[in-house]
């Protein structure tokens, strides 16, 4: 890695409050603007090494990455924060015992590189679907409350306990659903928990955010993750939104691939932004064609799910309710990947809150809108809302009159909940 994308790094790991860390960015970004866009999604996630490979990739291609200037202010950027630091404790003898390791099964239509490091294993081309799995370090005890950010399904680990991809091995067809169906078979419950990520995801970080969030559920079965062609980047919700509607069908396939070699009594399934539009669309195309797999897929859930709202309520919706299939909805007045998909169409979206928030039949709608603060700042110490609320879902098979933290509210369409702010 290059000492700018080193000292930026680390400069974000440390707060990006540093006056050097500003005048190093505000000079990188008046130089190239792909570079202050790869600046911008590094800081939502420095943890994230294909975040940081992008950032070095287009310090490189602006010819940035060999400035003598630049390289001295990344040196003395990188000074300062050493001084900050105290100084490293004793390393744990057995420094395994901290971190958990976790199995994360994967599909995915995306294209492979070539290159064999696990953050760059697969690009944002698309591909015919392969399988794998991934092994994905997680630290052990508390949580931070900020991490993982469950609405926006950000990671923003404490820097010196990232969420780590160890290594991705891919599996042919029929040796990646016997080995998944034997882990469930062997489980403490025959379950399956899918994430299905939204708009500017990496492969990496899916498989990070995956791992971290059947960590946080406690989650006793086999997780999975689904992981389409996304950009990775700010600019490219337009490829996103396309690519996500592409591999609806190759999800819907994996999904059906999935029942039908498996002996899973109950698949949990979570969608966010556009990755909730390509679930969405799979299960519902789904429950139309095999209404007898209806009962295994228990509970689906939609994360600010980035569909245009008319169309949810027209004909998702609908499917769902037929099928008797519990769907819960999280909708936000201020989820960041949503207000992507506010510029990108005139239309409101089905994970919008407020005036536009949809109470249907079928439907369990939650506007938690009111914990947005809890999920990103350092609010009270304690789980965040929307994964407690979660816990208590997934773990508990809680409807959500019988969960803590959610209070009844009426429109005309029915009941719907307010989920409490966190520490109220």
């Amino acid at each position: 890695m290059d000492i700018i994308t080193s000292a930026l790094t680390a400069a974000i790991e440390d707060g990006a409050s540093s006056p050097a860390y500003q005048m190093l960015k505000a000079r990188l970004a008046a130089q190239a603007p792909a570079v202050e866009d790869a600046v911008a999604t590094l800081e939502e996630d420095a943890g994230s090494k294909s975040r940081q490979f992008a950032l070095s990739d287009a310090l490189a291609v602006a010819g940035l990455a060999g400035d003598r200037y630049l390289r001295a202010a990344a040196r003395n950027l990188l000074d300062e924060i050493d001084r900050r630091r105290p100084p490293p404790a004793a390393s744990h003898p057995g420094g395994a015992a901290n971190a958990a390791v976790l199995k994360v099964w994967f599909g995915t239509d995306r294209q492979q590189s070539g290159d064999r490091h696990p953050a760059r294993q697969f690009g944002s081309q698309r591909a015919p679907l392969s399988y794998g799995y991934c092994e994905v370090s997680v630290p052990r005890g508390p949580r931070d409350p900020d991490s993982p950010a469950l609405l926006r399904l950000e990671l923003r680990e404490d820097p010196s306990h990232h969420v780590r991809l160890l290594q991705t091995e891919l599996a042919g067809h029929d040796n990646f659903f016997t080995a998944l169906a034997a882990q469930i078979a062997a489980a403490p419950e025959s379950s399956a928990l899918l994430f299905v990520h939204g708009y500017k995801v990496s492969f990496e970080d899916a498989a990070r955010r995956s791992a971290q969030l059947a960590y946080e559920l406690g989650f006793r079965g086999a997780p999975l993750f689904y992981s389409w062609p996304a950009q990775g980047k700010p600019a490219g919700y337009p490829a996103d939104e396309a690519s996500a509607e592409w591999s609806q069908a190759n999800l819907q396939r994996f999904l059906l691939d999935f029942l039908e070699s498996s002996q899973v009594e109950r698949i949990y399934l979570i969608g966010h932004g556009l990755g909730g539009r390509a679930l969405a669309g799979a299960c519902a195309a789904l429950l139309r064609a095999r209404p007898e797999l209806a009962s295994r897929l228990h509970q689906i859930l939609l994360a600010a799910p980035d569909i245009d709202a008319g169309l949810f309520q027209r004909e998702l919706a609908p499917a769902f309710a037929a099928s008797a299939r519990p769907l819960t909805l999280y909708a936000s007045s201020a989820d960041a990947a949503l207000a992507a998909g506010h510029k990108a169409h005139a239309a409101a979206r089905a994970g919008d809150a407020g005036p536009g928030l949809l109470v249907l039949p079928g439907v369990e709608t939650i506007d938690a809108s009111g914990a947005d603060t809890g999920f990103l700042g350092h609010a009270a110490a304690g789980p965040a809302p929307v994964l407690s609320d979660m816990q208590e879902l997934i773990g508990q098979d809680r409807g959500a009159a019988q969960r803590q933290g959610l209070r009844p509210a009426q429109l005309a369409g029915g009941r719907y909940w307010i989920m409490a702010a966190e520490g109220v």
